[in-house]
Order: structure tokens, then C-alpha cells, then sequence
């Protein structure tokens, strides 16, 4: 029998999350964040790229805007108001120092106790192969948790104003494979589907049968599975990876 999730810690205030794209967080995460704005912690988003390379139809000049615009809406659908845009490029995205230190400014930015991304691993759940803006943005981030706290590290980030950051306690990977914990997200549901469907215009460039263009049926069916190792309810789950 598979092993019951665990809640996931709740005694912290802030929480940094950073993902390779808008909507990333838009497939699960955003409704546990919900569910933490609700209960008043605070939560910024960093967001890699603006998602340019997205939709094939568009120019990547203005599917950057389009997407960089839902971004915002959904970020404030669930309780979020900074949401910081890196700069990388979207597809392209390598790790490296540039994106180290952009991350650990928005570190030392925002002085989380956590930091939030999504599965950065080789593959999904399903078996299907990640891909690389992912893997590179979560090792990244994993990497300038330490950074933010050197002051030995970046020491140009000093000399803009972001002092180091030494308070990030852990990386809590939504969606991993190998997650221990969960958030019930019985209340922050409803808001993470209308997060979901305010990427109207990157949803409507998906294929047809694409289960994802039904935000409400899609969302719920997953934190439903999810659920079913966390008191039958609602749940998004979390691995927890000290830094």
C-alpha cells in the first residue's frame, strides 16, 4: 500500500517560487498557494522566462506579452502580488551562473523561509521526459539558496542593495515523484482553477483533446487523486528537499 502523505510544515511566513514559465505554477502548486495567502504567509513568484516560445501561431514578441499579462491575473487570483519576470529565454534556458544569480537577487529580494518550484527531474509522473528550462531552473534554484546567503558569492548583488540571505529552509518540489508531504487544498481549489483559466490564451493554442484545456475537470480530477493519500480530500504534494 502506498504510504499516506504527510502534512507539509506549516511554520513558516514567506515562501519565493520559482518556475521556468507562466503557468507552471498553474497546474497544481498555485492552489495550495492559495491556500497559504488565505492563511496570510506571504508569496512572491519568480518567473525564468515569459513564456515566448509557447505558441507556435504568435511571435514570440507578443506571445511574451500575452503570457507575461495571464501571469498576473493568475497570480492574483491566489493571494500573490510581486511576480518578478528573469529575462531568460524561454526553450533556451541554461544553467549557469547568469541564472544563479538572478534567482538568488530574487533570494535576497524577497528573504523566504521557502522556496517553491515544480518536478525538475528527468522525467514526469507519467514517464514522459522533462523538460530542460525545468531541470535547469530547479537545480538552479536548489544551488542559489546557498548563493543568497554568501556574501562571497555575487558580491555585486551587495552593491544593489540585496543584502545576503542565509533563511531559506527548504525546496518544496510540487508535483515530485518522490513527494512526502501534501497541502489540503479543499478551499484554494476554486481559486487555483480560475488561476488556471486565466492562461486563456496559451490554453486555447493547445490541442483540442488536451485534458488541460479544461481547467475546472483537469485540475480537479488531479488534487482528487492526489487526495486519495491525504484524507480523501483535495491535495497538491510537495518533496521537501533541505538547502
Amino acid at each position: 500500500m502506498t504510504k499516506p502523505y504527510e502534512p507539509m510544515p506549516e511554520d513558516w511566513q514567506r515562501a519565493l517560487c520559482v518556475v521556468a514559465h507562466p503557468d507552471d505554477l498553474e497546474y497544481g502548486p498555485a492552489c495550495a498557494v492559495a491556500e497559504w495567502t488565505a492563511r496570510g504567509k506571504f508569496v512572491a513568484y519568480a518567473v525564468v522566462s515569459r513564456g515566448e516560445a509557447g505558441i507556435p501561431t504568435m511571435s514570440p514578441e507578443a506571445t511574451g506579452e500575452l503570457r507575461a499579462d495571464e501571469q498576473l491575473r493568475a497570480a492574483a487570483e491566489v493571494g500573490v502580488r510581486d511576480v518578478d519576470f528573469l529575462g531568460h529565454p524561454d526553450g533556451t534556458i541554461e544553467y549557469g551562473l547568469p541564472l544563479r544569480r538572478d534567482i538568488a537577487r530574487s533570494i535576497r529580494r524577497y528573504r523566504p523561509d521557502i522556496l517553491v518550484t515544480i518536478n525538475f527531474y528527468d522525467r514526469w509522473r507519467s514517464g514522459d521526459w522533462n523538460t530542460a528550462d525545468h531541470r535547469n531552473v530547479g537545480v538552479a534554484a536548489l544551488d542559489a539558496a546557498n548563493d543568497a546567503g554568501n556574501p562571497w558569492v555575487f558580491p555585486e548583488l551587495v552593491d544593489e542593495g540585496f543584502a545576503p540571505w542565509s533563511g531559506v529552509r527548504c525546496l518544496a518540489v510540487g508535483g515530485s515523484p518522490d513527494a512526502l508531504h501534501a497541502v489540503d487544498c479543499t478551499e484554494g481549489l476554486a481559486a487555483g482553477i480560475r488561476a488556471l483559466e486565466a492562461h486563456a490564451g496559451y490554453l486555447a493554442s493547445l490541442p483540442q483533446d488536451n485534458p488541460m484545456s479544461d481547467a475546472a475537470g483537469y485540475l480537479t480530477t488531479k488534487l482528487t487523486r492526489f487526495g486519495e493519500r491525504f484524507h480523501s480530500v483535495p491535495a497538491m504534494p510537495f518533496e521537501l528537499i533541505g538547502v
